[in-house]
């Protein structure tokens, strides 16, 4: 969200009194009154969903048939707000993602937060209309959620816990192990560039071109891929440790070789101008709006055309293909025709960027 926007919707419609709880304060000297502020008028009011307004200790859903996917994940990103996205869009758009690697349709969220001491209620509130933006566009709803107050510098702000509820409509098995010899191996669009524009706000640095977070949600081309008959055998989009990652984890656990041709992997100049200049290799690069698709390969083509209708997989391409069974290791070939082995970082490259 860019700030200035964000700061004049603030201005405009904040539900706190400002002059009164200029910050975030712990629960005594008036936080009760603040944190029963927070939760009836910003929290329950801007997320508003049915089971919300039940103001239970648990949430009632209604759940349609099917098998459910669940998962949960905590975001403690640094800084709060980069080019492209923030945290609490990252809350969202990654907990939906997660559900849509398994294939299932997202439903419900929590949300938990927490506050650090100090905080101020405007980028409290900027965060609070990220999400609220980001739960409109991908249909979920927040049904349950709980915030908590730490003493200052205990919180670095702001950090969020996410869990998600969906249903698979399918009777696809979405998983490593129904990877087969013959597969090919589809990337949704370049890398890169979440974990570039998160250092680059970080560290101060400035290039000739911005370079925004890719963060988007993933559900609409992954239920597009099983609407059109795609025999989809594995999904996993590309966090923190990005393709590289994703791909090892994925030869290792369906026990196949995946060679992988350098010169499909889409990555921007730009990102590839950055990376060099910080040392980095694209391939390691967090993103949070891509992901890899294992399909067969005669499916392949159709898949690809299937992802390009929409904005976040407009780049989708082949960029592998899953060679033999093995006992779990990826190939590289490079641009020049030579081959390595890729593996796993022993740390990470870019930490506290989700």
């Amino acid at each position: 969200m860019d700030q200035q926007m964000a700061s004049d919707s603030f201005a405009l419609s904040c539900p706190i009194p400002i002059q009164q709880y200029p910050a975030i304060v712990m629960a005594h000297g008036g936080g009760g009154r603040l944190m029963h502020q927070l939760i009836e008028k910003m929290f329950v009011a801007t997320f508003a969903s049915s089971a919300l307004s039940q103001r239970h200790d648990s949430a009632q859903m209604e759940l349609p048939a099917g098998r459910l996917a669940f998962t949960t994940d905590s975001y403690v990103v640094r800084p709060l707000f980069f080019p492209g996205g923030d945290i609490g869009k990252l809350a969202v758009y990654g907990t939906v993602n997660d559900l849509a690697m398994s294939g299932a349709r997202p439903l419900y969220l929590s949300l938990g937060m927490i506050l650090e001491e100090g905080l101020p209620m405007e980028t409290l509130w900027q965060v609070v209309l990220s999400i609220a933006q980001a739960v409109r566009k991908t249909g979920v709803q927040i049904v349950t959620g709980d915030t908590k107050v730490v003493d200052r510098g205990k919180g670095d702000g702001i950090f969020l816990n996410t869990s998600g509820v969906g249903v698979i409509e399918h009777d696809l098995t979405i998983a490593p192990q129904a990877v087969r010899a013959g597969d090919a191996v589809i990337l949704s669009g370049d890398i890169g560039r979440h974990g570039i524009a998160v250092m680059a706000v970080r560290e101060g640095l400035e290039f000739e071109s911005a370079i925004e977070s890719d963060c988007a949600p993933l559900a609409e081309p992954v239920l597009a891929l099983i609407g059109e008959g795609i025999e989809v055998r594995c999904l996993r989009d590309l966090t923190r440790g990005g393709l590289a990652s994703a791909v090892v984890e994925i030869a290792e656990a369906a026990r196949v070789q995946i060679l992988l041709e350098e010169a499909r992997i889409p990555v921007r100049e730009d990102v590839r101008g950055a990376c060099e200049i910080l040392g980095f290799d694209p391939l390691y690069v967090a993103n949070e709006g891509r992901f890899v698709a294992f399909v067969p390969a005669e499916q392949a083509e159709r898949a690809v055309q299937t992802l390009r209708r929409f904005p976040a997989c407009e780049g989708a391409t082949v960029v592998g293909e899953v060679s033999r069974a093995d006992e779990g290791t990826v190939i590289l070939r490079s641009v020049i025709g030579t081959s390595r082995v890729v593996d796993m970082l022993s740390g990470e490259q870019l930490p506290r960027i989700c």
